[in-house]
């Protein structure tokens, strides 16, 4: 039975049952480009929204979800937190690009608070990301730190893709997870994280060294580069080491979120983390 013919005879948590919401109207700003800063954070997809929801830290706004969609997060036991709003598939799509998977959950919510770099505990490993764009590539990065519990990813506040929309979707609910660090400049976060005793360790296909067999210690923040243009200068002149990721086959570079999480279970095996 799909979305569109079920009828709305189940109950929430507490035993009310959901009420059937007003239809959307108009599409926002938001549908063709990821919200700003004062906008709301765009959440959609089962593992991001409930992944949302079950994080305290997250301000949901407004939640919109299909008759299909209410009911799995029922019978999961998953509280909404906010009264939704029961809409048709149709009404979701209209919110998202063509290519968005939303399994019948969306989601408008508050960013999350950014931690500063003076908070982070001196242990472990971060992330460091030197103006990487594609939100697909960052929420990748976002998923694989989860797994191998990266305790923060720093970014810069300008050329870097807003947590929201398709990056959220990537994460896969990875960023209720990991803590991001927003800073204004790159170079400076990375003289904190050295005067703090993290061993900066940039990742570049001319470095000096093979990861693999670099002396690493905890804590670590792994640097990684823009996709194509790899670290900025200053970046490899802010980090401690500059190492590669040596690959026996013909291709000697991998796309940024590939390299990230090889170089994780690098990171992660040689400080025990594993």
């Amino acid at each position: 039975m799909s979305d569109r013919d079920r009828k709305p005879n189940f109950r929430g948590k507490g035993g009310k049952p959901f009420q059937k919401g007003p239809k959307f109207g108009r599409p926002p700003a938001w549908r063709d480009r990821e919200s700003g800063s004062d906008g709301p954070v765009i959440l959609y997809g089962w593992h991001t929204v409930s992944a949302a929801l079950a994080n305290p830290d997250r301000h949901i706004r407004k939640l919109y979800l299909t008759e299909n969609a209410a009911k799995r997060l029922a019978d999961e036991n998953i509280a909404t937190r906010v009264a939704p709003e029961i809409v048709r598939p149709g009404d979701i799509d209209r919110r998202l690009t063509p290519d968005a998977v939303h399994q019948g959950l969306l989601a408008e919510a508050d960013p999350l608070p950014s931690p500063g770099i003076d908070t982070l505990a001196l242990e472990g490993i971060v992330l460091v990301l030197d103006q990487i764009t594609d939100p697909h590539n960052v929420g990748a990065i976002l998923r694989s730190a989860a797994a191998f519990a990266v305790k923060a990813i720093v970014t810069t506040a300008r050329h870097s893709p807003e947590a929201t929309g398709v990056l959220a979707k990537s994460a896969s609910g990875a960023l209720e997870l990991v803590p991001v660090v927003t800073v204004q400049n790159l170079a400076r976060a990375l003289n904190e994280l050295n005067e703090r005793g993290f061993q900066t360790v940039g990742l570049d296909s001319e470095g000096t060294e093979d990861l693999g067999k670099a002396a690493l210690q905890a804590p670590l923040a792994l640097v990684l580069g823009a996709e194509g243009k790899g670290l900025r200068q200053l970046t490899r002149e802010t980090c401690r080491l500059v190492a590669r990721l040596d690959m026996p086959g013909e291709i000697k570079s991998l796309n940024v979120s590939n390299a990230c999480v090889l170089a994780l279970y690098i990171g992660a095996s040689r400080l025990g983390l594993m």
